[in-house]
């Protein structure tokens, strides 16, 4: 049995020559991109301007493989948290949170995840593969219709803070914002794209080269080796030296400010060494940091810290003229950290 091609892997220059392969005219190659990305559509029956002939013959050669979504979780502040099922039958999650002058959409990137951040329920997940750019584009564009539907306005922002590494799916991840930001997909500005990497220096560095236009985020911490190895002990081959390093040359190539998002859990980065130390750090090159309240996971070593010590940074910061905001933790009556609502669906 022959196996047969997602049709979205194709470029458009090579849908058209498909078609003209097979005796159809090049610009049924648009019309049918126009239906998989700026339509989204994910049957070739919905394809109302192609023959019902031509539906056939690519019925034949070419499947479209959505994600399909398993299980809902509403939460009473009005985030949504979707249990994604890919045409493999593997889960990931992508999250809708509505805030009340915008939407932004949190979407996933890898099946599980190949770091240990010890904080975190997808590190509890192994990692089974790389999302596709179709498989990110539809979490995007999913979240999209149910912003609409629910809110009745599109999403206005974008964030790869979900399951998986995004810099860990360079390829993927590029061709995927692109089908995104392009007038052939769903047309939104790269500007309100954020990508959030826990510090892979070498990739901030290749984006900064390739003139990437959305924003960049790091997962930091802590801006002290010792605290941060520890807590996330990937990040021993990620030195902060060299992750400081590439984050000025990200932000002098792109003129962009970067985020550094951040955590403070009580016994482990609440005193004013890790304090100084971030100040530190920040001054380094344009930076805002975001101090992020803690969605607990199932893990009682991270205990969020004492609301003293959180205004403690934020008074250094400010005193120092870094930007800082708080990111209150949304969804806290269903499984809204990152990873846990496909823990449990996995069980």
């Amino acid at each position: 049995m022959k196996l047969k091609k997602d049709i979205r892997s194709l470029s458009l220059k090579e849908l058209c020559s498909f078609f003209e392969f097979n005796n159809y005219p090049a610009f049924r190659g648009n019309q049918v991109y126009n239906w998989l990305w700026n339509k989204s559509c994910f049957s070739f029956d919905e394809m109302t301007n192609i023959s019902l002939e031509l539906r056939e013959v690519l019925k034949k050669d070419f499947v479209i493989n959505h994600i399909k979504i398993d299980e809902i979780q509403k939460s009473n502040d009005g985030t949504i948290k979707n249990a994604v099922k890919l045409f493999d039958d593997l889960l990931v999650e992508s999250v809708l949170i509505p805030v009340k002058n915008r939407t932004t959409a949190c979407v996933s990137s890898q099946v599980g995840c190949s770091l240990d951040c010890e904080f975190c329920a997808t590190s509890k997940l192994k990692r089974i593969r790389n999302l596709n750019p179709d498989e990110i584009f539809d979490q995007v564009s999913t979240i999209n219709l149910q912003s609409k539907l629910y809110y009745n306005r599109p999403i206005s922002n974008i964030v790869f803070m979900g399951m998986g590494e995004p810099l860990l799916n360079y390829k993927n991840l590029i061709k995927g914002i692109e089908m995104i930001t392009n007038e052939d997909g769903l047309g939104m500005s790269p500007k309100r794209i954020t990508v959030s990497t826990s510090g892979i220096s070498k990739l901030i560095i290749k984006m900064a080269d390739e003139n990437v236009k959305f924003n960049l985020a790091v997962s930091l911490h802590s801006a002290i080796e010792e605290t941060r190895n520890k807590i996330m002990p990937f990040s021993s081959k990620f030195p902060l030296t060299d992750l400081k390093e590439a984050v000025k040359y990200w932000s002098d190539k792109t003129q962009k400010t970067v985020t550094y998002e951040y955590i403070v859990w009580k016994g482990i980065n609440d005193d004013s060494k890790h304090i100084d130390a971030l100040v530190s750090f920040c001054k380094y090159s344009p930076s805002k940091v975001n101090i992020i309240e803690y969605n607990k996971t199932e893990n009682d070593f991270f205990i969020p810290a004492d609301d003293d010590i959180i205004k403690k940074y934020i008074s250094e910061l400010e005193k120092n003229r870094i930007p800082v905001t708080i990111r209150k933790s949304r969804g806290k009556d269903i499984d809204a950290a990152c990873g846990q609502l496909a823990n449990k669906l996995k069980q």
